[in-house]
């Protein structure tokens, strides 16, 4: 069984500086309800699994109206979930809450941020391949918006992170360096759930990158497919959306 965990459960502050009225923002759309980032998000994906498993928390009653309203054909495959932490933990919480929902005869496990909208040949390739999947994008690396992987110098992944989207930092020698494409494949699930187990109290309030570098540090690089996403765009202010909604209405 193939499964599928996408995280919404975030403030959207930064997509709702420019907003009279905020908003989650997987949900903005202009003009057509199935241009949220959510619904284009789950249309690319959801032949390619059995279950999609959604994290929300902010504004989580219009999540679920939008799930009943919009996402009628496809329902049958969607549970979602509340992340009751959403406003005062990091993001890894909510693939933790995604985790601890996933069908019990999981087989394999794909995680995509919920910001995120890319070209349905490369998530297929991240949901399709029959191994561990790290992905990257072709974007500027630039401190307020990327997540970066780079491989040490024995080829194993790491991943840096700012949350104060300031400045990045790596302190060690690297054989390669990538803007993270933000959607990874776990083919192990039975590891996910007892890397989560393990986590610290502190880890648990921190990112997701806590378990995915607990799960991807000890795998090397030519053990993994790097998927490169081909199309990729992440949404986190209202300018981004925008740029992608005037692409796809073109």
């Amino acid at each position: 069984m193939k499964s599928l965990i996408i995280t919404v459960a975030g403030l959207s502050s930064r997509f709702n500086r420019d907003l009279e009225q905020p908003v989650l923002k997987c949900l903005y759309y202009e003009g057509n309800p199935y241009c949220s980032l959510l619904s284009m998000q789950i249309s690319k994906t959801y032949e390619y699994v059995d279950e999609i498993v959604i994290v929300g928390g902010y504004k989580y009653d219009d999540l679920t109206a939008y799930i009943t309203k919009y996402i009628n054909d496809n329902k049958h495959k969607i549970k979602a979930v509340y992340n009751e932490h959403y406003h005062d933990y990091g993001s890894g919480y909510s693939l933790i809450k995604g985790i601890e929902l996933l069908s019990k005869d999981t087989d394999e496990v794909a995680f995509i941020e919920g910001d995120l909208l890319f070209n349905e040949e490369s998530v297929e390739s991240v949901l399709e391949s029959k191994r561990d999947v790290i992905s990257v994008n072709n974007e500027p690396i630039l401190a307020d918006k990327a997540v970066v992987l780079y491989f040490d110098a024995n080829c194993y992944p790491h991943y840096v992170y700012d949350i104060k989207h300031s400045c990045l930092e790596i302190h060690e020698p690297f054989t390669a360096v990538y803007n993270s494409g933000q959607m990874w494949k776990f083919r192990d699930p039975a590891r996910v759930r007892e890397i989560c187990r393990l986590l610290t109290p502190e880890q648990e309030k921190g990112t997701n990158l806590e378990i995915v570098q607990a799960y991807f540090g000890s795998i090397k690089e030519n053990q993994l497919d790097i998927i490169h996403v081909r199309d990729w765009h992440n949404c986190n202010t209202l300018a981004d959306y925008q740029g992608v909604y005037q692409t796809l209405t073109r």
